[in-house]
């Protein structure tokens, strides 16, 4: 196996850098959550679901993730509008690195976080 170097490693070609730019941010990963969970979800859901979010950010984050292929939205023609998102194949495919992040974090939180977080 040849020798790897980090003076000729760039972390932004990996695959690892490429997932955490889909998925990082404040609320991107509470969204997936909460589309992996219970779609469809409508707008005003997935609002008190997030929790302490403004409308302004909530539609930024749906539509970058929208951008990026991770969730689909589709919008009824009624009045007051309905738009319900969902989450796209490629968002799926995500769904098994999100699992595994569910599966670890319930193996290793520690008894007293669940405690402090109720």
């Amino acid at each position: 196996m040849p020798e790897r170097k980090i003076a000729e490693a760039n972390f932004e070609d990996t695959g690892y850098s490429y997932t955490l730019s889909l998925i990082a941010g404040k609320y991107k990963p509470i969204v997936l959550y909460c589309l992996m969970e219970y779609e469809p979800v409508r707008f005003n859901e997935m609002r008190r679901y997030v929790g302490n979010v403004s409308d302004k950010t909530l539609s930024q984050t749906l539509k970058a993730l929208e951008s990026d292929g991770l969730i689909h939205r589709e919008m009824f023609p009624e009045i007051p509008p309905k738009v319900e998102y969902t989450l796209t194949e490629r968002g799926h495919s995500l769904v098994k690195v999100l699992d595994q992040l569910c599966i670890w974090g319930e193996e290793n939180r520690p008894p007293e976080w669940e405690e402090s977080n109720k």
